[in-house]
């Protein structure tokens, strides 16, 4: 996910208020007001275990204070991510401590949700600290199975649409989002020493770490990122008749997760793959076209 720092004096406003900056629709107005409710409460979840993770809490130990982590600890994210998973199980059997998760608890009975979900995305940041490259392309699909798929299925979940062939398509569409995302931001992951493309594609097209830690992508990594954009391309066309096997304002809110996919697909090969000076954005005009193309089924 991409965001701003929150404000300091109120982490959980701070965070629900990133919303309007991510990469795709979090709870947009034509969906039902429950709908909107239960979204945001999980996102706030995800937006909160991904800050955790990548080490942009808002400043002044906030958030820390709230999970019961001391002063000495509040910058190990660790320790944080371990005292935030104790709290999402409070979520299930207590009264959870931070009020992020307190507006979860609600939405987690009505929807009758799992921790598996959730465990998931906390996992993945608890790997992101853990481990910083990844060998092959399986093991980043594996990666992303904590990462971005419990999130495709949460929205299933609380829309109460969730079938296993809904679940196959929506995995397909969130891995694909998600290996965008890493396209996209290949020079902040770097920054973080975190590097999402695999090792074994980096010496097919003969990409070298320091390769990727300049202004400007040479020819092998645009390369690369093509390469790695047309995988999601793919996963994409696999994960897109999900869009029309619902019905309603669900279909319009699918719709709008595929083509932001495609819609930065197409900004990054409109970039000619050189993503290195920042993440190439899609216009608005593009990304409703693409929302067409999605609803008519076509591309």
């Amino acid at each position: 996910m991409t965001a701003t720092r929150p404000r300091a004096g109120d982490p959980e406003r701070g965070t629900l208020d990133k919303a309007a900056a991510e990469n795709f629709p979090v709870a947009p107005f034509f969906l039902p007001r429950a709908w909107r409710t239960d979204l945001m409460a999980v996102y706030g979840f995800a937006r909160l275990v991904d800050d955790i993770g990548d080490g942009d809490l808002a400043p002044g130990g906030a958030d820390a204070r709230l999970l019961g982590v001391s002063a000495a600890d509040a910058e190990d994210r660790l320790v944080l991510l371990d005292a935030f998973e104790a709290d999402l199980r409070r979520v299930f059997d207590g009264t959870p401590r931070h009020p992020l998760l307190r507006r979860l608890q609600p939405t987690v009975r009505r929807r009758a949700l799992t921790p598996e979900p959730f465990l998931g995305l906390i996992a993945a940041n608890r790997q992101d600290q853990l481990v910083g490259r990844y060998e092959t392309y399986d093991d980043l699909l594996a990666y992303c199975e904590l990462s971005a798929n419990p999130v495709g299925r949460l929205v299933l979940a609380v829309t109460g649409t969730a079938t296993p062939e809904r679940i196959r398509r929506s995995d397909a569409v969130c891995t694909a989002l998600q290996i965008v995302e890493h396209i996209q931001d290949i020079a902040e992951d770097l920054g973080r020493d975190r590097i999402y493309l695999p090792a074994a594609d980096m010496k097919r097209f003969h990409v070298e770490e320091t390769d990727l830690a300049v202004k400007t992508a040479g020819a092998s990594v645009r390369a690369l990122v093509a390469y790695e954009a047309e995988r999601a391309q793919n996963l994409l066309n696999e994960g897109t008749p999900l869009v029309g096997s619902v019905h309603g304002r669900l279909r319009l809110l699918l719709a709008g997760f595929v083509a932001g996919g495609r819609a930065a697909i197409r900004a990054i090969a409109a970039a000619e793959y050189d993503v290195l000076p920042g993440p190439p954005k899609a216009g608005k005009l593009q990304l409703l076209r693409e929302v067409g193309v999605t609803l008519r089924g076509e591309g």
